[in-house]
């Protein structure tokens, strides 16, 4: 790196201020994720964060330079949430992928801002807790026999899978919420207009009409599960060559 460069600013690459109030990092993050499971990444603010904490805008500035290390927080936090599970061996690691998978996109449908910021915060996105799950993930690939040059992508490769379908998930179910419905009472509300649209594409309506008496929540489940196996299928057959 030129001496002139500066380093990418994080969060986690400057230290700690010291603790010199009852107002602490914690309870700050643990402020933003409520407000923001309850609103939405558009509705956080510093300074809204601080109404909600009963302290001043400028001594949330003590613990946290800005919003987008405040984001850096709540992501690594809610990271917390994933159980690391030891590393199987060549014949139980897809079993393991699987579950930490499932338990990824979960946490994802929990905290329903959290996927579109994942793509956003990228290489500076180094705190402890998504490292650990990072690195758990990694120690199943190369217990499963993965070389060396493809663990890594085949992370990338599962992430991209979760945090993809978690994206397009949550945003349907904010839709849903905000219409004041269950899921099911939605869908049931959406058939008709669905039902009109594809009497020229019956091929659409068939697919459809076939699991029309599943529930909605049921049908995104074996849709996930049917993803995930495919790509792992795809990792799978990486490791006969």
């Amino acid at each position: 790196m030129p001496a002139d460069r500066k380093p990418t600013a994080s969060v986690w690459t400057r230290p700690r201020p010291r603790q010199r109030e009852q107002l602490t990092r914690e309870h700050i993050v643990a402020a933003a994720i409520e407000l923001l499971d309850a609103e939405g990444v558009e509705a956080l603010s510093m300074r809204k964060l601080g109404t909600r904490l009963d302290a001043a805008a400028t001594s949330l500035y003590r613990h946290v330079a800005n919003k987008d290390e405040l984001i850096q927080l709540v992501v690594d936090d809610v990271f917390g949430e994933l159980q690391v599970h030891p590393a199987a061996d060549r014949t139980r690691w897809r079993a393991a992928v699987t579950r930490t998978a499932t338990e990824l996109r979960a946490m994802a449908l929990r905290h329903p801002w959290i996927a579109p910021e994942l793509g956003q915060v990228g290489l500076v996105h180094i705190g402890p807790n998504a490292m650990r799950t990072a690195a758990g993930l990694l120690a199943q690939f190369e217990a499963a026999g993965f070389p060396a040059e493809e663990q890594d992508r085949a992370v990338g490769t599962l992430t991209a899978y979760v945090v993809g379908i978690a994206a397009s998930e949550a945003a349907y179910l904010s839709l849903v919420a905000r219409s004041g419905s269950t899921e099911q009472e939605w869908v049931a509300g959406l058939r008709p207009a669905f039902d009109d649209a594809t009497r020229q594409h019956p091929g659409l309506r068939k697919g459809s009409s076939a699991r029309q008496d599943v529930h909605p929540q049921q049908i995104r489940d074996d849709d996930f599960a049917y993803g995930l196996d495919r790509v792992l299928d795809g990792l799978t057959a990486r490791l006969a060559t």
